[in-house]
């Protein structure tokens, strides 16, 4: 079943005859639209796609064949009343987590029937990924492991943190990337104790480990690698961190499958972590869902019963930080499948040792 009749079979599930989609993440993935301006109606029968005339051309080149595509002229939200009144939709839902308030007034005032807030009606679709959707992943992830092994001849003591981020991302543009996936955290020594240490203007001095968080976007889509390298000599306690962080990340490599929860999913390398006495050095999920977005459903978390199924793309990446000492973080992106799961990045996660 196609993407629009999956979500033509949740409208009759939700009692709903229509779906207003303003999300451009979710405008994208149903209609393969890449620019940055229309509005997707979608009701039991029919799929319409409404952008002005600066992107009729490109609709027409990218929309796929389910839509009907219209051009708006005056205010979107006019239009959007009309087509509403023309499909006779006595309801319609709109995505309650992304439609501002000030965008709910205009449609509230302008429809003339009930609307309905809805929430994850595409995000379940999203869950599950394509194979095409999966071919492109891979390649996100291809061009974050070739960056790996580019930016180790970059780390240096004496380099700014932020001159590594930079390389990194220039890297992957080179390779095909539209981008970086975030803001690329690159965090040495004691910032290695910040989960999110976007890069800053701190040098990398030998005896420290670094945390490097990136990700390029292909095609849309999202990859998300993490690798921690050390640069010169380290202590045995990094060493130590170290090595309990990847013995973590391997079991839950090695053990995430279709038909876990995710808090099983989650204690897969927490249970490990906490074993080796760093417990509450690891506050975060042990991975999330990977697609369009950097962050997706499934969280991972041990907040979470809900089960895994083949088809999802997730991350693992368990991590240590100890304040005013040190981190470690290693995260691979994979993808759930029937008997297990498949890895869709390959970097070298055993401990590299940098000249210091």
């Amino acid at each position: 079943m196609d993407k629009v009749s999956q979500l033509q079979s949740q409208l009759k599930t939700q009692n709903i005859d229509g779906v207003l989609i303003t999300n451009p993440i979710n405008r994208r993935y149903m209609t393969g639209f890449t620019g940055t301006s229309g509005i997707v109606v979608i009701s039991r029968e029919d799929a319409i796609f409404i952008t002005d005339f600066r992107y009729i051309e490109q609709a027409n080149q990218e929309v796929s064949n389910n839509f009907t595509i219209k051009e708006h002229k005056g205010p979107i939200v006019d239009t959007v009343a009309e087509i509403v009144d023309q499909l006779n939709l006595t309801s319609i839902g709109f995505e309650q987590q992304h439609l501002t308030y000030a965008a709910y007034e205009q449609y509230r005032k302008k429809l003339k029937t009930d609307f309905v807030p809805t929430s994850d009606l595409i995000d379940k679709i999203r869950l599950i990924k394509s194979e095409n959707e999966l071919s492109i992943l891979k390649e996100a992830c291809n061009i974050a492991d070739k960056a790996y092994d580019y930016i180790l001849d970059v780390i240096k003591p004496g380099v700014k943190e932020i001159d590594v981020a930079n390389e990194l991302e220039f890297y992957m543009r080179r390779q095909g990337a539209q981008s970086s996936s975030f803001d690329i955290i690159v965090a040495s020594g004691y910032r290695g104790a910040l989960p999110h240490g976007v890069a800053s203007t701190k040098k990398i001095q030998a005896g420290e480990l670094v945390t490097l968080d990136f990700g390029a976007i292909y095609q849309g889509y999202c990859s998300d690698i993490t690798r921690t390298v050390a640069v010169g000599a380290i202590d045995e306690e990094l060493h130590t961190i170290y090595e309990t962080v990847l013995s973590a990340q391997k079991k839950g490599v090695e053990g995430i499958q279709a038909g876990l929860t995710c808090k099983e999913a989650d204690a897969l390398t927490r249970d490990h972590i906490k074993a080796a006495g760093y417990g509450e050095y690891f506050g975060h999920a042990t991975g999330h869902g990977l697609g369009l977005e950097v962050h997706e459903q499934p969280a991972l978390s041990y907040r979470s019963t809900k089960p895994l199924e083949a088809g999802m793309v997730v991350t693992v990446e368990p991590g240590i930080y100890v304040p005013n000492v040190g981190g470690c973080r290693i995260e691979d992106d994979i993808v759930i499948t029937e008997n297990g799961n498949e890895r869709l990045s390959h970097a070298n996660k055993e401990l590299v040792q940098l000249p210091g």
